[in-house]
């Protein structure tokens, strides 16, 4: 595979856009919070901050909030990189023992704010977090209510396609290049080989997940697939597809999965490990570097329900409100209903790069 700047413009469910405008106008055009889905304990040797930013970096912050407790960049945990140019609010958690002070309202950085502390037991980890809700603006002129509604409709009745979305591949498709490079032999800090490597594996499971779409396949469970259960990473073999699988695949209970490629057998026969195959030597240097590095086989659901969708009609566009598993991504939804075009450059870069 050659550089991956252009990154493919991934096959949609239903058909053709019905609309065409732009989101991040401002940055409260793009809103997420963060939804745990676990108590605190209130006690423990973690102090769990609350933080609302505005266009501010993830990392930045947890960086930030570092300094101010004084502490190393990895006693600072959080669940998911939130995009910068929106207006998020997430936990983060900081490495604190219970008989050392920190004042947390002298804490100050650009666009942040503290709204909420408390203990627990545990530092936040990676994809710990149950869900996101968002609500976004999409500014156009030209919607046609019926035709929109219509497509949204669709939306909430069949889910969408779990597509990762662009900000995985960095700012023109870069990261997929560092991939590249890492594979080639060229050396890395630790935080951009792991940017580097999620990129390449979120890109096979797209070309995977393409190939399903394209085949009419991507909601429904085939002979040999692997049925991914709702709100888990766990799955299970599917040798033939009896009634009660249709019927728990209907109801959202279970989803055919794709592969998030590494090394070990594929879980999958048949027809469905062909394809996976296929598409793994299409792209043969992406493949056998995430083996290399020690990725092992795992499956990811290739199906997004939309949880909540609602939406209102204003002038000059329309307000989509929706609630997200971790780890999917919003812009797997707009891409169903419109040709988005993004106002402000999507990147993981810190807040103060040029």
């Amino acid at each position: 595979m050659d550089s991956q700047r252009n990154l493919p413009d991934w096959p949609r469910a239903f058909g053709s856009n019905v609309a065409e405008g732009q989101i991040r106008v401002s940055n409260s055009d793009f809103q997420v919070i963060e939804n745990l889905g676990f108590d605190l304990t209130g006690s423990g040797e973690h102090v769990y901050l609350l933080v609302r930013k505005n266009g501010a970096n993830t990392q930045w912050v947890a960086d930030r909030l570092a300094q101010h407790a004084l502490v190393r960049a990895i006693d600072v945990g959080f669940s998911g990189l939130k995009d910068r140019h929106a207006l998020t609010t997430q936990w983060f958690s900081v490495s604190t023992p219970a008989g050392k002070t920190i004042d947390w309202q002298a804490f100050q950085a650009d666009g942040v704010e503290i709204l909420e502390q408390q203990r627990h037991d545990r530092k936040l980890r990676r994809g710990a977090h149950r869900s996101n809700q968002f609500r976004v603006c999409l500014r156009s002129s030209t919607l046609q209510r019926d035709r929109v509604t219509e497509r949204l409709q669709q939306i909430q009745l069949n889910g969408v396609p779990n597509y990762f979305g662009e900000q995985r591949f960095g700012h023109g498709g870069s990261n997929l290049d560092s991939a590249l490079r890492l594979f080639a032999g060229q050396r890395m800090k630790k935080r951009a080989k792991s940017l580097a490597l999620s990129a390449a594996r979120s890109f096979l499971f797209n070309e995977i997940l393409a190939e399903r779409v394209t085949n009419g396949s991507w909601n429904q469970l085939l002979p040999g697939d692997c049925a991914s259960l709702a709100g888990s990473a766990s799955y299970f073999m599917v040798e033939d597809v009896d009634e009660t699988l249709r019927l728990r695949c209907s109801e959202f209970d279970i989803h055919p999965s794709a592969a998030l490629w590494g090394r070990g057998a594929l879980p999958v026969a048949g027809d469905v490990a062909l394809l996976e195959k296929r598409v793994a030597a299409h792209h043969a240097a992406l493949a056998e570097g995430l083996a290399e590095h020690g990725l092992t086989q795992s499956r990811r659901a290739m199906r997004l329900v939309v949880g909540g969708l609602r939406w209102e009609f204003v002038d000059g566009g329309i307000w989509l409100s929706f609630e997200l598993e971790s780890g999917a991504f919003a812009t797997a939804v707009l891409r169903e209903l419109a040709i988005v075009t993004d106002a402000k450059a999507i990147d993981q870069r810190p807040r103060n790069s040029t």
